[in-house]
């Protein structure tokens, strides 16, 4: 028997058809949408953008389920961070997760609506990122961790493995934003130890290539890195450049020890941005940035790596290797 379909149905049916990408569409225009700014590239971000996904996923929200993610890497290009935050402020993102801090001060000019969530390694009220820690009082919160305020530490832990060292090399990026407090601290430290600083200014890799050459002709006994994406970037480089010129390092971040660097240490960025992933879920669950205080990192690493140490020749006191968090052999 053969059944007719009236045209009544027909139109029904079509249009109940048509309805289905229109409702698929709606459905997939209301998922959430993260957009992670970074002025790194994603090969030197990518632990990072996995700790970031964590911290999202304990807040419940999983990429691809429930919450989108839009990228955008400066390259180690900051200039081009301002047109990358404009960006995302355009394509109405729901909340803005700015990695480092020239990420975050792009962003706050590019909105003053949109929710920002920041990591910073330096003082986001000397930044000007925020009025306050407790009360940030604008469409801006995060996370801080330490890194300008390490110098004195830092130094110190260098000179418990090297106490007969006197010239140090200290590079910086002059134009990273905590800078001038870390070479500020460290020269202030140094001049209790008898310790002679050395400020070499670095922004390229060119430069690191450049410093570590002069060394032939200028050498010194030691080498403090201040903490700087590019080094961060190129940490392998680095690592093979000191190693090459037998120059013993001390690091901010422990990506540079694991790199093959002596040793570092500072805060856990790790453990950073897997605190701005559930900042940012909070968030997305309807929480505002100004009820939202600046977290401070408390978790510090010291990671020594012994198989640079042995290729230098130098053995670590007892007392260094029983406080390290982590020794890498």
């Amino acid at each position: 028997m053969t059944a007719f379909i009236g045209r009544r149905e027909v139109i029904t049916l079509l249009g109940g058809a048509a309805a289905w990408p229109v409702a698929a569409s709606a459905q997939q225009a209301a998922m959430p949408v993260i957009g992670l700014l970074s002025g790194s590239s994603s090969a030197n971000r990518a632990h990072l953008v996995s700790a970031f996904r964590q911290g999202v996923r304990e807040s419940g929200y999983v990429e691809g389920q429930n919450v989108a993610i839009e990228y955008r890497w400066a390259q180690d290009q900051y200039d081009r961070l301002p047109d990358l935050a404009a960006d995302l402020v355009r394509r109405q993102v729901t909340v803005i997760a700015a990695t480092d801090t020239p990420s975050a001060i792009a962003a706050k000019a590019a909105t003053r609506t949109l929710p920002i969530v920041f990591a910073s390694g330096g003082d986001p009220v000397r930044e000007g990122l925020v009025a306050s820690l407790n009360r940030p009082s604008s469409n801006l919160t995060g996370v801080s961790f330490l890194s300008s305020e390490l110098g004195t530490k830092q130094l110190g832990l260098l000179h418990e493995l090297l106490p007969g060292a006197v010239h140090i090399a200290v590079v910086v990026d002059p134009n990273w934003p905590i800078t001038e407090p870390f070479v500020s601290d460290v020269r202030a430290a140094a001049s209790t130890i008898r310790k002679r600083i050395e400020v070499l200014p670095a922004n390229t890799g060119r430069d690191i290539n450049m410093i570590f050459a002069s060394f032939a002709q200028k050498p010194v006994d030691a080498l403090l890195v201040g903490p700087n994406a590019l080094v961060n970037n190129r940490r392998v480089q680095v690592a093979t450049l000191a190693a090459y010129h037998r120059v013993p390092a001390m690091y901010s971040l422990r990506e540079n020890a694991e790199a093959g660097g002596l040793m570092s240490y500072g805060t856990s960025i790790t453990d950073a941005h897997r605190k701005v992933g559930i900042y940012v879920g909070r968030i997305l669950k309807g929480e505002k940035p100004t009820g939202l205080p600046v977290v401070q990192s408390t978790k510090f690493e010291f990671v020594i790596n012994l198989n640079t140490a042995n290729a230098f020749g130098l053995s670590f006191p007892p007392g260094l290797l029983a406080i390290a968090d982590e020794v890498i052999e």
